[in-house]
């Protein structure tokens, strides 16, 4: 009799939202959204629900994906993944626009015979709105999902769920599109997935906006295309009434049947920062790690699934009867840039950096980045970075930069979007010359808190060293000139305006991150060589 171990929630931690989980016979797969980071949408791999490794950026070249332009947030929302007929198959969205009357956005679908293979071109499928995704019936006929957006004035924006059939052979949807559900009083129905359990169809969408008003509803029917009737004690999950509860914003869920017949569901989350002598309620809090990942057990009575324990997220849950498989750790601790690929947990803004502006092999054992444009760019930006996974962490790095102008500069930034940044930079200064320099940006309100005390480099030094210290609610930035002493330089820096609840604007869906990042406005793309990176968690 295998024991069943517990799981701690989040299962993944860091920006990973809205989970969709796909079991291939023993093995368990979940892609999330990554927005305007690339490559795009992430898959991670279990075998037990417990531990889970990041083995697949699918989306990694541009004529699956190019996102050249796309505003904050734009980009790679709620993927779908399903594994039918031999094959993987992932449905995505693209979001070209997301302030104003509309969102336009394209809907593609790719397929690979293996997760971590290489993936087919994209199909294209439709634009009428985003959160796609893919139903395969017992009959073999193929159904989309997605959720149809109302640009009309004076409309709710959330116009339905709507259903067509997909035609593999044609490669294209056939037949009419029916709204098939219209979803409750909570609004804002999206991200539908739809399961056949015992002669009834069960609709599963995410409604209520993805901040703490979120939840997940679910309603079923015999018939595939309707009328829906809504779970008696809706919502199946929600965080909304339960403002104590560590585990916030829980919604958009998809659900999982395993191959030792229990039932699970993965959700978002959102963790917000501690607050002392604050109100509890209203703002309820930040969430600089961003929508996270968490799973509960599912449990059916009357012909319908309860999260157990009641409609709110546990922080800890029953595994299923199944042994643990632990990983080895899917990111090193420390990154010597030794291999000749990034590591799949380093990610880059909107596009691929091709090699005239990345290079793992220009100078062996460094990431090479030439200079290109600020920040504040959404276009080609010289920017590597990481998420961040945990409220206290280390991540440190050590670069060779020779700027000539005050136009070039290389060094360690924490990034929310092009509106919210700070960044530790080696840069030129006219009397000084080589100098240190913080940069900071806030809902686009630029700041140089060191200004008129910029640090001085020493003409000897060939590297300098940055780091950036992280607790929970403060961060602080560090340098040094050999490596040994190390100086904390006394400005305190924020975490939660790195997250999704003090940005501005339409878009407020990703986490924050933090990376290597070399700018030239000058034009002449001066290169910077950063010899390691360090990502080291102080609370696991």
């Amino acid at each position: 009799m295998i024991e069943m171990g517990k799981i701690k929630n989040p299962i993944l931690t860091g920006f990973n939202p809205d989970p969709s989980i796909c079991r291939c016979g023993e093995d368990y797969y979940i892609a999330v959204s990554t927005f305007e980071w690339f490559p795009g949408v992430g898959i991670y791999h279990s075998k037990d629900l417990k531990h889970w490794r990041l083995v697949s950026r699918p989306l990694n070249r541009l004529s699956q994906l190019n996102m050249l332009g796309n505003p904050d947030s734009g980009g790679i929302w709620a993927p779908d993944l399903s594994y039918h007929d031999g094959r993987f198959w992932l449905i995505y969205t693209d979001v070209k626009v997301t302030e104003g009357q509309w969102k336009d956005c394209h809907n593609y679908l790719v397929t690979a015979e293996r997760v971590d293979g290489e993936w087919s071109d994209p199909v294209y499928l439709n634009s009428s709105g985003f959160d796609p995704s893919l139903f395969h019936d017992e009959d073999g006929k193929k159904y989309l999902l997605n959720m149809v957006w109302d640009h009309r004035v004076g409309h709710h924006n959330f116009y339905g769920i709507a259903l067509q059939e997909y035609d593999p052979v044609q490669q294209k949807l056939v037949g009419e599109r029916k709204i098939i559900f219209k979803g409750t009083d909570l609004k804002l129905t999206e991200g539908p997935h739809l399961y056949k359990v015992n002669g009834y169809y069960y609709l599963l969408t995410a409604e209520g906006g993805t901040r703490y008003e979120h939840a997940s509803t679910i309603a079923r029917s015999k018939n595939l295309w309707g009328p829906y009737e809504v779970h008696p004690d809706n919502p199946l999950i929600t965080s909304w009434p339960y403002p104590r509860n560590p585990l916030q914003k829980a919604g958009h869920a998809s659900i999982v049947h395993t191959h030792t017949d229990e039932w699970f569901m993965v959700h978002l989350t959102g963790r917000p920062l501690p607050k002392e002598d604050q109100p509890l309620l209203d703002p309820r809090g930040y969430c600089p790690l961003g929508r996270e990942t968490a799973i509960q057990r599912l449990e059916w009575k009357n012909g319908w699934p309860y999260v157990v324990g009641g409609n709110q997220p546990s922080l800890e849950i029953e595994g299923p009867r199944i042994e643990e498989v632990k990983w080895e750790r899917d990111y090193p601790e420390k990154d010597d840039f030794d291999s000749k690929t990034l590591n799949l947990h380093f990610q880059t803004l909107r596009i691929p950096l091709g090699e005239d502006t990345m290079s793992l092999t220009d100078r062996p054992g460094h990431l090479r980045l030439y200079g290109r444009e600020s920040l504040t760019s959404k276009f080609v930006q010289a920017f590597v970075a990481r998420r961040w996974q945990h409220f206290n962490f280390t991540a440190e790095t050590k670069v060779d930069f020779k700027p000539e102008n005050f136009q070039q500069a290389a060094g360690l930034v924490n990034y929310y979007n092009t509106q919210n940044w700070t960044a530790l930079h080696i840069t030129w200064h006219e009397e000084k010359g080589r100098v240190l320099e913080i940069t900071t940006c806030d809902n686009f309100v630029f700041a140089q808190p060191l200004k008129g005390k910029e640090i001085p480099v020493p003409e000897e030094a060939a590297y300098v060293y940055l780091r950036v210290d992280v607790n929970t609610n403060l961060y602080h930035y560090s340098y040094s000139f050999d490596g040994k002493h190390w100086e904390k330089i006394p400005i305190d820096f924020y975490s939660y305006k790195l997250s999704d609840d003090y940005v501005q604007g339409g878009g407020f869906f990703t986490g924050a991150f933090v990376g290597m990042h070399c700018q030239d406005t000058s034009g002449q793309r001066k290169h910077a060589d950063f010899d390691y990176f360090i990502y080291r968690p102080k609370d696991e």
